[in-house]
């Protein structure tokens, strides 16, 4: 990945088109220019081709908790997320909400609607005061008819999102809830850096969150971290989840 330059990241911060940005500071600003210009589907382009994406880009922030698009809404943007965290789900019956994704600072989000325009197929929740880069769909598309070379990341970033959706629903439709809990454990521990690097590991999300995850019920989901607390795999306290023994919840979600 090429990395971009500081005065690329200093002319970013200064020309970015900015909607509804109150918060961030200059610095704050230009930490998450880098994070635009390096991410995935960026990160790779020729400098000339950065500048233009420079000179697309508008910055908004939302507030935890706001919707950054609903499931049905026109999919005529798509987004980079500068700082924050989002939720990417769709409804499941009962009226429960399937948590798909966590999308971290760096991540691309929204890019089906480059390709289609069509409505979006996924509900974007704010989980924490947000940053976004915002693309619109028109201007995008013309970028990548002038740059063809930059198609095959966003091919890439495509490709990646509908085998981890594939991922998920397979684990819904396919097996059973020990070991789709434990690898949903797994799974945001892998979204969360630095509690999967902390000894020992703690898992911040709620057991309602993780019940989203897995298409089942908080009940269930209580029941089955009960138990693995009786045999030393978690250690439940104050609301928390802490992983006593991450081999072992490795071996739930892999068995032989």
């Amino acid at each position: 990945m090429m990395i971009e330059t500081q005065s690329s990241i200093d002319e970013f911060a200064h020309t970015a088109r900015r909607d509804d940005v109150v918060g961030p500071d200059k610095r704050t600003l230009k930490d998450a220019c880098y994070l635009l210009l390096n991410c995935s589907l960026f990160g790779g382009l020729r400098p000339d081709e950065r500048a233009e994406v420079v000179a697309l880009a508008r910055v908004r922030t939302f507030n935890a908790g706001e919707t950054v698009f609903a499931i049905g809404s026109p999919g005529d943007q798509m987004m980079a997320l500068l700082s924050g965290t989002i939720r990417i789900s769709v409804p499941s019956s009962g009226g429960k909400e399937l948590l798909l994704a966590v999308i971290q600072p760096g991540e691309v989000f929204g890019e089906l609607a480059v390709l289609d325009g069509k409505e979006r197929s996924a509900d974007a929740v704010a989980e924490t005061a947000c940053t976004v880069a915002i693309l619109d769909r028109r201007e995008i598309l013309s970028f990548f008819e002038r740059n063809p070379s930059a198609w095959p990341s966003l091919v890439k970033v495509l490709c990646q999102r509908l085998r981890h959706t594939n991922q998920v629903f397979a684990e819904v439709a396919l097996l059973e809830l020990p070991v789709r809990l434990a690898k949903a454990m797994l799974r945001v521990l892998n979204w969360e850096a630095d509690s999967a690097a902390a000894e020992p590991a703690k898992i911040r999300f709620s057991q309602r969150e993780l019940a989203n995850m897995l298409g089942g019920s908080r009940e269930s989901v209580n029941k089955c971290l009960r138990n693995w607390q009786r045999t030393g795999v978690v250690r439940i306290s104050g609301g928390s989840i802490i992983i006593s023994d991450r081999r072992a919840l490795e071996n739930i979600a892999e068995p032989a």
